[in-house]
């Protein structure tokens, strides 16, 4: 007997009923075709950023080197020192033999320059005082092997091993200028010892050394063109992205590299002064020679190393001449577009063992201002000043 309360077809919950119903099969396939169109785009927005971040990575990635003497490299024209790691330090030779000169200077080039920079070289001065000066491509830059590992106290220590290896004696000046500051700031830190007197011209700043008072470096910072301020940013932030920041085509890169520098009038009047006359080695000519082992390992690295983090803050070196057989004299222009002259000031008050000479109506270009080598090294090699 079947029990009267059981049907032949059994109950089901309404709510389940009415998802089998006709309009709700329609309606749910109606559902998921208008969500497979969303679906799809966020497919292509997530290929689209991947595509993005691996087109970036590799154009942040520079390519290699092309090293002096290497085939397909670029030769190599002139003399060399092989340094302690193995490495070729390309140089020049100035003035008088080193064997016979009463004075033996080390020249630090500045940036996007090279051994062939003539800054400081007086022929006159230097056959009268009896100079010898050697200069040389810092690491990565003309003839000299790039050195990816370069640092502050790296360079410092390549002045040494070129001093060396040149027999110029156990004592010798060094002479930085503009971003050769890390030779010569480097030089008063490790190898303080081997040095008869130093020179900062127009010595590059970095804005994060941490005696600098934040109100102050805010300032200065603020005075540079606004692309100088996202070049020189990018290079202490994130130093990987330089070599991209700077050769893509969407944002203006550093304006120096741009061969657009924040020159005073009075730098440009020179500048035009130089080209009227015609220059000994053609600028163009200059700038590939400066280059041509590849923009990363001479340029960019320059600025990596010039504003990443030191080891070291200048502010808090101890002086070196502490019984005045030396003298460590610093040079800056009021009308430098490059770097501020409010910060040399710090730097000076901070260092009163420093020689502080600040030139009105003066920029950048400072030793090529009238009388201004003959300053620099009467200063320098005889306290004259």
């Amino acid at each position: 007997m079947i029990p009267s309360s059981f049907s032949a077809t059994p109950s089901l919950p309404l709510t389940f009923i009415s998802r089998l119903s006709p309009s709700s099969v329609l309606r749910r396939h109606h559902q998921r075709r208008m969500k497979s169109p969303n679906n799809m785009l966020k497919r292509i927005a997530v290929v689209f950023i991947i595509g993005i971040l691996a087109w970036t990575y590799q154009n942040t990635r520079p390519p290699p080197p092309k090293l002096c003497g290497s085939p397909g490299g670029p030769p190599v024209t002139g003399p060399r020192v092989t340094l302690r790691d193995g490495r070729h330090l390309a140089y020049n030779e100035y003035g008088i033999s080193r064997h016979t000169a009463n004075y033996k200077i080390v020249f630090v080039h500045g940036f996007s320059s090279c051994r062939y920079d003539e800054s400081v070289f007086h022929p006159e001065l230097f056959e009268e005082l009896k100079i010898y000066m050697v200069t040389f491509d810092r690491p990565g830059y003309g003839e000299s092997d790039p050195d990816p590992n370069r640092t502050v106290k790296s360079l410092a220590l390549d002045i040494e091993d070129l001093a060396d290896k040149l027999d110029i004696g156990s004592k010798f000046y060094v002479i930085g200028y503009s971003m050769g500051q890390q030779g010569a700031w480097g030089s008063l830190k490790y190898i303080s010892h081997r040095l008869a007197g130093v020179a900062l011209i127009a010595p590059v700043v970095n804005y994060w050394w941490s005696s600098f008072p934040t109100n102050l470096t805010m300032a200065a910072y603020k005075l540079q063109p606004l692309q100088d301020q996202w070049a020189i940013g990018v290079s202490h932030y994130v130093p990987w992205l330089v070599y991209w920041w700077n050769t893509q085509k969407w944002f203006p890169g550093s304006s120096v590299i741009a061969g657009k520098p924040n020159f005073s009038a009075s730098d440009w009047e020179l500048v035009a002064k130089r080209r009227s006359k015609g220059s000994p080695t053609p600028l163009p000519t200059l700038k590939d020679y400066v280059r041509q082992q590849g923009l990363a390992e001479s340029i960019f690295r320059d600025m990596r190393v010039g504003f990443g983090k030191w080891e070291f803050d200048p502010m808090e070196i101890a002086n070196p001449f502490l019984n005045n057989e030396g003298r460590v004299h610093l040079w800056q222009g009021d009308e430098d577009g490059l770097v501020p002259v409010s910060l040399q000031r710090y730097i000076a008050k901070k260092l009163p063992w420093i020689h502080y000479h600040e030139l009105p109506g003066v920029g950048h270009l400072l030793p090529n201002y009238d009388g201004k080598k003959e300053a620099i090294l009467k200063s320098l090699l005889l306290g004259e000043y």
